[in-house]
């Protein structure tokens, strides 16, 4: 009764800011934005899929047209997805890379975004998946849209350990009206939280983040946030953050004002010699929980009963501490995942042969 109630409400929250959205209609223009790559994706209401160009350090805000269905009962299960996204844009599946996974809330539909090609040539694709499970390409000629471009982004220096401008924006999320931006600058405090109203005016300077990083040892300022999500603790909106590595982080909302330089509150350390990929918060029998996919400790279930008052990590950490999670040991290889529905998520996994698929999961 109580997730029901959580979702009826915010279904009402849903339409009043899809309402905004199109009393705001007149400041998106018309057109074809000029991307050079698509990676984090994010929903916002009424369809309007918000997308992260790394390379080009801006956001851009597209109207799908996509308001109709239902999520509640949709499930996508598609074996090969990257030789059928392949195939579909006349190449091989060595050829592309998917990037991100977003579930459109308005419709059930799930969106991909794919470099066709590998390295600085690669073209920008935005791939949607049907809840009948076809495959077609969002088109983004002549669509409605806007954009706004970060200040001060790395330098876009290819070659050595990677180039850092890729991660001038990490992940998104839009919640309450607001879009959230984690990334890179390139300041010397670098890690980088913006909280920009939608639609947008400008990016600004948005918030310095430095955490203390118990496998390392140490305060860190450059160190960017590679996965979060917004979650109330005591009734207080919070993002819980990620980190290589990998520190779980607690940040006050209240406290992203442009410019200002903050402390996020360490209150896990899940194992060093990983990377975060994706996660979500939900309900199960009347408890919350996060879900996160990382690169090398399979996916966790991690607990949000002690967020509130678990002792804040500030000293070294030889392997695992704070709030407390479980390895769901029978699900491997999960490379993205979003909220399907209440009670499912979809998910974008990689087989040990190599070949990925889009998998519906019951939420554990």
């Amino acid at each position: 009764m109580k997730r029901n109630l959580q979702f009826a409400l915010r279904a009402v929250l849903l339409s009043v800011i899809a309402a905004a959205s199109i009393a705001h209609a007149a400041e998106m223009k018309t057109g074809t934005p000029d991307l050079k790559m698509v990676g984090p994706l994010a929903f916002g209401p009424n369809g309007i899929l918000f997308l992260g160009d790394p390379v080009s350090a801006k956001i851009v805000a597209v109207d799908t047209k996509d308001t109709k269905g239902s999520a509640d009962s949709v499930s996508i299960n598609l074996d090969g997805i990257d030789e059928k996204i392949a195939a579909m844009l006349g190449t091989t599946a060595s050829d592309i890379l998917i990037n991100d996974l977003a579930v459109n809330p308005a419709s059930g539909n799930a969106y991909l975004s794919v470099s066709r090609g590998r390295g600085p040539d690669g073209v920008p694709v935005v791939v949607k998946v049907g809840a009948d499970g076809t495959i077609s390409e969002l088109s983004l000629e002549n669509v409605t849209y806007s954009e706004a471009t970060l200040p001060n982004p790395p330098d876009d220096a290819p070659g050595g350990r990677g180039n850092p401008r890729l991660d001038s924006i990490t992940d998104l999320a839009f919640v309450e009206g607001r879009l959230f931006v984690a990334g890179l600058s390139n300041e010397e405090f670098g890690s980088k939280l913006r909280s920009m109203p939608f639609p947008f005016a400008e990016a600004g300077d948005g918030t310095s983040v430095e955490i203390y990083h118990g496998s390392h040892g140490r305060f860190e300022t450059r160190s960017p946030i590679r996965t979060f999500a917004a979650y109330e603790i005591e009734k207080t909106p919070h993002l819980l953050a990620a980190y290589t590595c990998t520190p779980l982080v607690k940040i006050p909302v209240a406290m992203l004002k442009p410019g200002e330089r903050i402390k996020g509150e360490t209150i896990a350390e899940l194992g060093n010699r990983n990377r975060p990929l994706d996660m979500i918060v939900y309900n199960k029998d009347g408890k919350d929980f996060v879900l996160m996919s990382n690169n090398s400790r399979g996916l966790m279930k991690i607990s949000t009963d002690h967020m509130a008052d678990v002792p804040a990590i500030t000293e070294r950490i030889p392997d695992k501490a704070g709030v407390e999670y479980e390895t769901i040991e029978s699900v491997k290889g999960v490379l993205q995942l979003d909220r399907l529905n209440a009670d499912h998520a979809l998910m974008l996994v990689q087989a040990e042969s190599g070949a990925m698929m889009l998998s519906t999961m019951e939420l554990p």
